[in-house]
């Protein structure tokens, strides 16, 4: 397999070692050299394939120059793979000024789809998988962990955060306190290892849960949360107004569509709204 030159975004499994791509391996075994976020976790994984190919060194702490260097080298003629510790690259992992680097120099950047704890855990929740909104990890600190729950509370969608393990109690009680405990929530932790747990339950009862089990707390956690009623049904005066303007000149359906692409409101539960109000006016 021959290689042209460019930056190999590459997925890594997240716990099996078995979930990673056959193109996955042709890459890594092929390329002039791998940029890699910890070079010991990486070796374990390019042991067990037999992948023996020089490692760069490449984390929050030598972004910038690593950067400009790797750039430079593929700028000569080099294939270079990114990857993280695990799971797809640049998702809530460094990475963003590598590929802005690549691509000043008008070199290409290939992704590979591969494995992403987030979708995984979304992909098996049992939430709304329509709209989502990934917002990595929380805040350490109360407050600022806070701010950030509100500011997201009344998205129209799953919200999908990761967690350290010695930080999910507390992320949790704030969860509680800012959304109300009847928001429902998943939490899928260590995925596709071992101990792989997915649980739902109301965010107030997977809080005593996790806490009455400390095997809960710990490993990779990623931590998903329901839309509230109010944000899947409510639609403002000023939306509704909107809706039925349009519905006076379009054809329901069009005139949902339309009103569902700026608001972000299901085309579906506008359209029901728009012939419960032609039913009322029909009747009266």
């Amino acid at each position: 397999m021959q290689l042209e030159r460019g930056l190999y975004i590459v997925p890594t499994p997240i716990g099996n070692l078995s979930d990673i791509t056959m193109r996955a391996i042709e890459v890594l075994s092929t390329v002039d050299a791998i940029a890699a976020e910890d070079s010991r976790q990486s070796l374990r994984l390019l042991r067990h394939y037999g992948i023996d190919r020089p490692l760069l060194a490449y984390h929050d702490h030598v972004a910038e120059a690593a950067s400009s260097a790797i750039a430079a080298r593929i700028d000569g003629g080099e294939a270079i793979a990114l990857i993280s510790d695990a799971g797809t690259p640049l998702v809530s992992d460094p990475g963003y000024r590598l590929v802005r680097a690549v691509q000043a120099l008008d070199l290409p950047v290939i992704p590979l789809p591969g494995p992403c704890a987030a979708i995984a855990a979304l992909s098996a929740s049992g939430l709304p998988t329509d709209r989502f909104l990934f917002e990595g990890f929380l805040p350490a600190k109360s407050g600022s962990r806070c701010q950030k729950l509100q500011a997201a509370a009344n998205f129209r969608g799953t919200l999908i955060y990761y967690e350290a393990p010695h930080r999910i109690v507390d992320a949790l009680a704030d969860a509680v306190k800012v959304l109300g405990g009847d928001r429902e929530a998943v939490l899928a932790r260590e995925l596709t290892k071992a101990f792989e747990t997915l649980h739902r339950a109301s965010l107030e009862d997977m809080l005593c849960w996790v806490e009455a089990d400390s095997n809960q707390q710990r490993g990779e956690i990623v931590l998903l949360i329901g839309p509230s009623d109010s944000s899947q049904s409510s639609i403002d005066d000023a939306t509704r107004t909107l809706l039925l303007r349009l519905g006076e000149e379009l054809p329901p359906r069009r005139a949902a569509a339309l009103v569902a692409e700026f608001s972000g409101l299901k085309t579906r539960e506008l359209y029901e709204l728009l012939i419960a109000e032609r039913s009322k006016d029909d009747n009266a």
